[in-house]
């Protein structure tokens, strides 16, 4: 059987995710028809993700059995009444290591003082073992479980939230409103990695950052929304937190305006902690439409009551 698999994401997308998944799919032994065009009601599965040449009503696509999103965080789609086929968000190896890598990286500037060791008098102040700094990683998900599990190797003792509750090898895990107030209180760098939902907006705000050691650094590559800006900007100004390495915004560019621009305890880096990685993404697209053929259940599948 033929599939007719439909690449709804985007234009210029397009010349970068064309080759490497006809060759996944071929690999995975799949024959498809995979087009950019196509009668809605031919379409077996979509491939997704938000933009302004792509579908807002699933309503047409009768024959639709899949919707697989190339993008992890899946808040722009999630919500649209007309999508009742499975939505699947993406994990992908590639994004995760690229994840990883950002996480650890900005941890060890935080953690090692690199910003303050340009300095032009001879100062030397030697920072603690990695033994002695917690770290809270806000999200157990593929992604922050991966990065919690790194950050553990390196000796951090790794405090994961979460808001049910989970079990993570080498992190010690919380949930619920105490457990966040508890993994909060001991960390001295936080990394927020939660989904973007109503139950997370702002779960970096007034109350929750002053919960925090005086001077803890915030990194998040989550999403804009986790976090109150006034409140992280007040907490900054006052020292309560020593500084925050910020990934993602609510509004996207940064408006060049914006006070973390000029913050003298504020990185911006523009949304490039991780990124869907076509070499690596194909094959889990390709996988999630072998098992769709063969009657498997799909990876990755989205909760559409959680949001996730």
């Amino acid at each position: 059987m033929t599939l007719t698999i439909l690449f709804a994401a985007g234009a210029n997308r397009w010349p970068l995710w064309e080759s490497p998944l006809r060759r996944a799919l071929h690999q995975a032994g799949i024959a498809a028809d995979l087009v950019t065009e196509a009668a809605p009601e031919a379409v077996d599965v979509m491939i997704y993700a938000p933009g302004g040449d792509t579908p807002a009503d699933f309503t047409p696509y009768t024959r639709c059995k899949a919707v697989l999103s190339l993008w992890a965080g899946v808040e722009r789609i999630v919500g649209n009444q007309t999508l009742t086929q499975p939505l699947c968000r993406m994990v992908d190896p590639g994004l995760t290591q690229g994840m990883v890598e950002y996480v650890v990286g900005h941890a060890l500037r935080a953690h090692l003082g690199v910003d303050a060791l340009s300095q032009t008098r001879w100062a030397p102040k030697i920072p603690p073992l990695a033994a002695e700094r917690p770290v809270a990683m806000l999200g157990l998900g593929a992604l922050g479980a991966a990065c919690g599990e790194a950050l553990a190797c390196l000796g951090f003792p790794v405090l994961g939230w979460s808001r049910t509750a989970k079990d993570v090898p080498m992190i010690e895990c919380h949930h619920g409103r105490e457990g966040l107030r508890m993994v909060l209180e001991q960390a001295q760098i936080v990394v927020t990695l939660l989904p973007a939902t109503p139950a997370t907006e702002n779960i970096l705000n007034a109350e929750t950052l002053s919960w925090l050691p005086e001077g803890a650094t915030i990194i998040n590559p989550g999403r804009g929304t986790l976090i109150d800006d006034d409140a992280l900007l007040a907490a900054l100004d006052a020292g309560r937190v020593g500084s925050a390495t910020l990934d993602v915004f609510r509004t996207e560019p940064l408006p060049q305006g914006h006070p973390y621009w000029a913050h003298p305890r504020v990185t911006v880096t523009p949304h490039i902690a991780a990124d869907t990685r076509p070499s690596t993404a194909a094959t889990v697209i390709a996988e999630n439409v072998r098992r769709l053929r063969d009657g498997e259940p799909l990876l990755h599948c989205v909760d559409r009551s959680a949001g996730y």
